[in-house]
């Protein structure tokens, strides 16, 4: 009898291993009913262009149209003279996340688009209106108005995704229709180009036409919206790119709120630790946002100065610029954060006023270009000028502006692999400001008797100032 119940009891636990390791992996048998229940909010998207014909530029496509081949081609070989204006079409795909008519696309699916034509899984048509766009994640937010109430898929949470994770896209890859297909979750937090980049990699094959369709998880959320592919042919080779909904889910509430986005502004120019700069300054680690130059706003008003570090941002650590840059865009505007930095071996928690970027961005002015003097002193593989009047005018600059001014950087030497070169305006050196040949020669000889493999260099090109650590050997 005993033994009777151990076996009951094993073949039990049998059971519930093989369920939970089934669970684990995730792998369905079909994803066909998880592609019935999402099919009826995922659409396809139809643009109508008004463009200029023979002589003018070639018709604004956006890229994975079908009729981008065709345009190109006709505006090389089309007729010569004066025709009547032509309607363009493009063809994309998004997804409805409300009944009340709310649909997510990329913004270059449907920019400069006239005419927004949106196709149901049942064959419905309705006209669509741009509610808004973000051109900084390739998001935009769209609304038909319909007379029933629409079948919506809900977003879900991108960060618990996990390489190897069974991931679903749909589409209207190259103007076939509605198309599903499936993969995994390849990587996580990729970076393409973008300052707010938060891309899932996968493996589902996604082409020129899936551009703002959603990429479900198995619980038919959304956690991505396909944007991308890496590809050498323009076709699916396994690498495509989606917006993780984290980063999607902000700017689609402040587009329905407001028709635009409202990211919060530090007010700092940054750039990232590297081994050889936390060297030049003594610090034991790499992480962290080092500011090059704090311009009049919120970072300069709360006391923030320039060689600063940055390490915390609203009470979670800043890993390197792009982690702020992220953590600061996702903050209120109007907040008021602390930020803790690492000042000449010292911490200090500073209290920073949010402003708002997209009031902020192009507000700093650059300065022109700098042309060829004659060499005055040649240290570190550098030819460095002193500042003149001459030079002041010459490169747009104030009366009270000073630095050495490059003229030439040996291609041999250390400072020309660190990307110095001619033309560069070089301000500080060993985070203390330098105006003379003599001020930096003084703090070459203090890194040296430091025991320094190599000195700091606050250096300015066009009025974009970075920190360059320069060996001293």
């Amino acid at each position: 009898m005993l033994r009777a119940f151990w076996v009951l009891v094993l073949s039990f636990a049998l059971l519930i291993a093989q369920a939970l390791s089934a669970a684990a992996r995730g792998a369905p048998e079909s994803f066909a009913d998880l592609a019935d229940k999402v099919s009826p909010a995922v659409v396809n998207i139809t643009t109508s262009t008004t463009v200029a014909t023979r002589g003018g530029p070639m018709p604004m496509v956006p890229e994975g149209s079908p009729f981008e081949d065709f345009f190109r081609e006709f505006n090389e070989r089309g007729p010569q003279g004066d025709q009547p204006p032509r309607r363009s079409q493009a063809l994309g795909s998004g997804f409805v996340i409300s009944e009340d008519g709310f649909i997510v696309t990329n913004n270059h699916v449907i920019e400069g688009a006239d005419e927004i034509l949106i196709e149901f899984f049942s064959g419905e048509e309705l006209p669509a209106e741009v509610v808004g766009t973000d051109p900084n994640t390739d998001i935009a937010l769209l609304k038909v108005e319909s007379d029933s109430p629409l079948v919506f898929v809900p977003f879900g949470d991108s960060d618990v995704m996990r390489v190897g994770d069974w991931v679903m896209a749909m589409g209207n890859p190259l103007g076939q229709g509605f198309s599903v297909s499936a993969g995994i979750v390849s990587a996580r937090n990729r970076a393409l180009s973008g300052t707010y980049d938060d891309y899932i990699q996968t493996d589902a094959a996604i082409n020129r036409g899936n551009s703002g369709g959603p990429l479900f998880n198995m619980d038919g959320e959304v956690i991505g919206v396909n944007t991308a592919i890496l590809s050498p042919n323009g076709g699916s080779i396994g690498i495509g790119f989606s917006m993780a909904s984290g980063v999607v889910t902000r700017v689609v509430d402040q587009l329905k709120e407001f028709g635009e986005t409202r990211r919060g502004w530090l007010g700092v120019r940054i750039q990232d630790v590297t081994d050889d700069v936390a060297e030049a300054m003594g610090l034991t680690e790499t992480s962290g946002a080092l500011v090059t130059d704090v311009p009049e706003g919120p970072a300069a008003e709360a006391g923030m100065e320039q060689g600063d570090v940055i390490v915390s941002f609203d009470g979670v650590e800043v890993a390197d610029t792009r982690d702020l840059v992220r953590q600061v865009g996702n903050t209120e505007v109007g907040k008021t954060v602390r930020v803790v930095v690492n000042r000449e071996g010292s911490t200090e928690t500073l209290r920073v006023t949010l402003g708002r970027r997209e009031t902020a961005e192009g507000s700093i002015p650059a300065v022109g270009s700098v042309p060829d003097k004659p060499a005055t002193e040649e240290v570190l593989g550098l030819t460095l000028s002193e500042m003149t009047d001459e030079l002041r005018e010459q490169l747009g600059l104030d009366t009270s502006d000073d630095g050495l001014v490059i003229t030439d950087v040996a291609t041999e030497s250390g400072a020309y692999s660190k990307g110095i070169r001619a033309g560069d305006i070089v301000t500080e050196a060993g985070q203390q400001r330098v105006r003379t040949i003599e001020d930096l020669q003084a703090r070459i000889e203090d890194a040296r008797n430091a025991g320094r493999k190599s000195i700091l260099l606050l250096v300015r090109r066009e009025g974009d100032p970075r920190f360059v650590a320069l060996p001293l050997s």
